[in-house]
């Protein structure tokens, strides 16, 4: 394996490797600071090795020890997103092979962006507070000391004391819980984390949390306003696993359990390992759900058990998790939906492409994030150019089935590292070695390294699609005198995932005339769909046609949840049609201390503000 280099972290990762974190966190609500200590066993990689350098960001350290002796250790200068190195200098010398314990005593920051702290009134339940983390990308640096990169994968062990009130839950299996013996309010719980995992998948949630059994390895996790909702429409979560295995192979993490979180939550889902995170958009009863809750679990394969060594390479992550839930789809539905779902995805990517500019090396699949923050570079490139390639490759080597063959084994082969493009591209060619020649002939370059759309546009099946098309250039094309020919019954022979793709190519469009927007909403009563993909896409439609009746519909989205998909691009509607720009940012002003850190650091740039 070639040297590691990281340009996202600071932590040695050619002279040791973390093996294993033993976590001791005091989950303080009342001053929003997690109080941990943390052992890790780092396995040393070089001779002489005499100090090591981890990840940190905004952690007050106070004591570092090396198997039991105090060390001494400063803090680097602190770099805008990726923290401040944490240096450590061993009182000996250490050669390759040998291990050491180095335990660091210290506290997170109330402003830490891996945790978001909500009142009770934010909550569901409005009576206790509540806390979650989301560590991707690179944000574990805020909760732990530690090789915050892809890299680099190990096991953990957790207790965590929370009020006796509350329940704590992390990525791990769940291994008892007793009183906790310094403060009779307060419970500790223990957790393991026997499959070695990389930092990013570090989580953990403390509230006032109900959980039901959906299946035989899986329970839905919520506050207990939710919690039987979630059981109803997680309902499928067994059949999709066994689906997933069917295609990629065993189950490793042991349990399956969903966290359906606040509305604050910035992502659809999150894949920590046992514990997916799911936002409460996908409650509203529509196909999106499936497509969330099969994308994480293909991650428990292509991301966790696989994953990609630097975030330069987060197409191998996400692409492949998108094929895979595609796939998914395919057995559990049909080829024409997964085909639709492709069709889909290809409008996502043009639309990623649009809003970072089509010369923009941030929409290549291999990026280069020397000095780049992660999140500012996150998009569906990665995930809709992945899956694009996959699916290209798909046709050029025998279709799906020959093709779910190479991912298979690629994982199996891969299986608890991490990997690289390069490396990734080596084996492609190895497992069709009958088929060099046609994969010499695909632009590599024109899809790794060259921003854009691919060189390729991938033939998909259109029945599914081509009833939204007819619909959408109806519109389009239609005079005034054209808007009696409308009814109701234009959507009605649409389903849901038909739906969403009728007000996506609207959006693809110039802007429809307002008479032609407010004779849409008389005709299909699209203000009252519940369906958040639907509902997300119909009020930018109806913002970029200047319906003014439609901007506080469309703050009220952007405020009432906080999933970057949604939150984003609705403020970026507002604000650009210019009698409402300050609205949008005064809203924004409003609302800001309610979403999760990483989300309001977007909206402020999106919508010009400073600081």
């Amino acid at each position: 394996m070639a040297p590691v280099s990281d340009p996202s972290s600071f932590s040695s990762l050619s002279k040791c490797a973390t093996k294993h974190l033993n976590l001791i966190y005091h989950v303080d609500f009342d001053r929003h600071v997690l109080k941990g200590k943390v052992a890790l066993t780092v396995e040393v990689l070089e001779d002489k090795f005499a100090s090591l350098t981890l990840d940190s960001k905004d952690l007050k350290i106070f004591k570092v020890s090396a198997n039991g002796q105090v060390v001494q250790f400063a803090l680097g200068t602190k770099h805008k997103f990726k923290g401040s190195p944490l240096e450590i200098t061993l009182p000996f010398e250490l050669s390759r092979g040998q291990h050491v314990i180095v335990e660091i005593e210290y506290e997170t920051s109330p402003s830490a962006t891996a945790l978001q702290w909500l009142t009770p009134k934010q909550t569901a339940g409005k009576k206790h507070p509540y806390l979650f983390s989301q560590c991707q990308a690179i944000h574990c640096r805020t909760m732990v000391p530690c090789q915050d990169t892809p890299s680099v994968k190990h096991t953990y062990y957790a207790q965590v004391s929370v009020p006796r009130d509350l329940v704590a839950l992390m990525s791990a299996l769940h291994d008892g819980q007793e009183p906790d013996p310094s403060d009779s309010n307060r419970v500790i719980y223990r957790f393991r984390q026997p499959v070695p995992m990389p930092s990013y998948l570090i989580a953990i949630v403390v509230g006032a949390l109900e959980s039901r059994e959906i299946g035989p390895r899986s329970r839905v996790w919520s506050e207990k306003e939710y919690v039987d909702e979630a059981a109803f429409e997680f309902s499928e979560t067994e059949t999709m696993l066994k689906t997933a295995e069917s295609l990629a192979g065993p189950y490793v993490w042991g349990q399956y359990d969903l966290l359906v979180l606040p509305p604050s939550f910035p992502c659809g889902g999150m894949e920590n390992p046992c514990l997916t995170f799911v936002t409460p958009t996908v409650l509203a009863g529509d196909r999106s759900l499936a497509g969330v809750i099969a994308h994480e679990i293909s991650h428990s394969w292509t991301g966790n058990l696989v994953t990609n060594r630097t975030w330069e390479h987060s197409w191998l992550n996400e692409g492949h998790t998108v094929y895979i839930e595609r796939m998914i789809a395919r057995s559990m539905e049909s080829e024409q939906l997964r085909q639709f779902e492709g069709i889909g995805g290809w409008k996502e990517l043009q639309e990623s492409v649009k809003e970072f500019g089509p010369n923009n090396v941030l929409t290549n699949l291999v990026t280069n994030l020397h000095e780049v923050d992660t999140d500012e570079a996150f998009s569906f490139v990665p995930y809709e150019k992945g899956f694009a390639l996959l699916y290209h490759l798909e046709e050029l080597m025998g279709g799906p089935e020959v093709f779910m063959g190479f991912v298979k084994s690629y994982i199996q082969l891969f299986a608890y590292g991490s990997v690289t493009t390069e490396e990734w591209k080596n084996y492609l060619f190895t497992y069709f070695k009958d088929k060099v020649d046609i994969l010499n002939k695909v632009d590599w370059n024109g899809w790794m390294h060259t921003p854009g759309m691919p060189p390729v546009k991938p033939q998909y099946d259109t029945t599914m699609a081509d009833a939204c098309t007819a619909l959408c250039q109806r519109w389009v094309k239609a005079k005034e005198e054209d808007l009696a020919s409308f009814t109701e019954a234009d959507v009605k022979k649409l389903n849901s995932p038909q739906l969403i793709e009728f007000v996506a190519l609207l959006l693809q469009e110039e802007p429809l005339p307002l008479s032609h927007v407010k004779k849409m909403q008389e005709v299909y009563q699209l203000n009252s769909v519940k369906n958040t993909e639907v509902r997300f896409r119909w009020l930018r439609i109806c913002v970029r046609a200047h319906w003014e009746e439609a901007v506080p519909l469309a703050l009220k989205m952007a405020t009432e949840q906080g999933r970057m998909k949604f939150t984003r691009p609705l403020f970026r509607e507002v604000y650009n049609f210019s009698k409402y720009s300050d609205e949008a940012v005064k809203t924004f002003k409003e609302h800001r201390a309610a979403l999760h850190p990483v989300t309001a650091m977007m909206v402020a740039k999106d919508l010009k503000i400073d600081g």
